[in-house]
């Protein structure tokens, strides 16, 4: 029964990350009514989430330290507040400054308090089956899209958009905070259980500290593979609803784009984990970063809703299905000793990465007058992800596992 416990790790987990990568990064969406009533500049707002990821990334390597030491569950009540305090206060914000320090600095530094926490912890709980847990787990970040973006847009619609960050900061908090006393550390004897399905080398001998984990190849590889991936992918995602809008498309429409993405990730999630459970997870990243290189070039052909929607499918399945799986690779290089601290160190990098899109899409937005450039810059970052995850050390024949696993 302890063992099965697990599963409650996956669903508590699965809430905390809708609720949570939700309310960060409904952003988007709330980019136009502020402009409109603020006049900062998209740029400017946009730099907020900038700040943010960046913050994330250095705050998820501390909270993933700290998990290592003292558990997930205090590290994800702590970041419950921050979140709830950072929007509260970006939602109160009469100038930009302290709307990027509220939503970058407060926000952002909760946000990296929940993944590698979380993940760390569910793959503790799992010797099969890890590749569909951790996915399962995030697939609250493939929900947020179909529930808190199509959400904190009616709510901007009817009350503006300082009531509706208000009302997200609150909710948020009173949900995440109840679900956080669900999680807890797996036995010893469950975290320790070998992976059976994994196709890569694990670092020899396994690295104990801090300093072992930063000398390996895998985790310069895979801090680099993870780094290029967000970097790709965050400009397109931050703002294909401006580039929807600007197509002719209602605010509702546009984010309604999120919404078919996050339904289509989903399945991503379910099948990608299946798959890599069952062929190994460095095959299934590499054909899931070249297919996502070319979904954002095609961003480019791209004008009517219908063809937004078709390309949101392509997108929400490939990165919503490859992102989890770092994590399953880094359990299989490390081992479940430094899983928080590993998972902290590629999150910092990848958080480094998703810092360019916001940003440089708006400056290249307010630059050239369109997105055309964005596509195309992000899909030569995408293609390079793929390549440089050909360097992930194969398993060799010697290291195939040559009995059968626990369950």
């Amino acid at each position: 029964m302890e063992r099965h416990y697990g599963w409650v790790i996956v669903a508590a987990g699965a809430v905390i990350t809708c609720l949570a990568m939700g309310a960060m990064f409904a952003l988007p969406v709330y980019l136009q009514p502020i402009s409109d009533e603020t006049g900062w500049t998209r740029a400017g707002i946009s730099g907020a989430m900038t700040v943010g990821f960046i913050v994330m990334g250095v705050a998820g390597f501390l909270w993933g330290t700290l998990t290592d030491r003292i558990g997930a569950r205090p590290v994800v009540l702590i970041a419950a507040v921050l979140l709830g305090l950072g929007l509260f206060v970006a939602s109160r914000a009469d100038n930009l400054f302290i709307f990027q320090f509220a939503y970058g600095g407060l926000v952002g530094a909760s946000g990296g308090a929940f993944f590698a926490p979380l993940i760390a912890t569910t793959l503790g709980w799992f010797d099969k089956h890890r590749s569909l847990a951790v996915s399962l787990v995030s697939l609250g970040g493939g929900i947020a899209p179909m529930t808190i973006t199509p959400l904190a847009t009616v709510l901007i619609q009817t009350f503006g958009w300082r009531d509706a960050m208000m009302m997200t900061a609150i909710g948020a908090t009173l949900f995440i905070v109840p679900a956080a006393f669900l999680i807890r550390r797996a036995p010893e004897a469950v975290a320790a259980a070998p992976s059976p399905a994994s196709d890569v080398a694990p670092a020899e001998p396994r690295p104990t500290n801090m300093g072992a984990i930063f000398r390996t190849p895998q985790f310069f590889v895979l801090a680099g593979v993870f780094f290029l991936c967000c970097a790709a992918h965050s400009g397109p995602i931050f703002h294909t609803v401006s580039y929807a809008m600007l197509c002719g498309a209602s605010a509702l429409a546009a984010a309604s784009i999120y919404s078919v993405e996050g339904f289509a990730g989903l399945f991503g999630r379910v099948f990608f984990g299946v798959l890599a459970d069952r062929i190994g997870v460095k095959r299934v990243i590499v054909a899931g970063l070249v297919l996502q290189a070319v979904g954002i070039y095609l961003y480019i052909y791209v004008s009517e809703l219908p063809h937004f929607y078709m390309l949101a499918v392509v997108l929400g399945l490939v990165y919503g299905g490859v992102m989890p799986l770092y994590s399953v690779l880094a359990r299989d290089y490390f081992g479940p000793k430094v899983m928080g601290t590993v998972l902290g160190g590629i999150t910092m990098t990848s958080s480094i990465g998703m810092a360019f899109g916001p940003v440089g899409g708006g400056w290249l937005f307010d630059t050239f007058g369109d997105y055309h450039w964005l596509y195309v810059a992000s899909a030569g970052v995408g293609l390079a992800a793929a390549a440089l995850a050909l360097a992930f050390p194969p398993k060799t024949q010697d290291e195939t596992p040559t009995a059968a696993q626990p369950a």
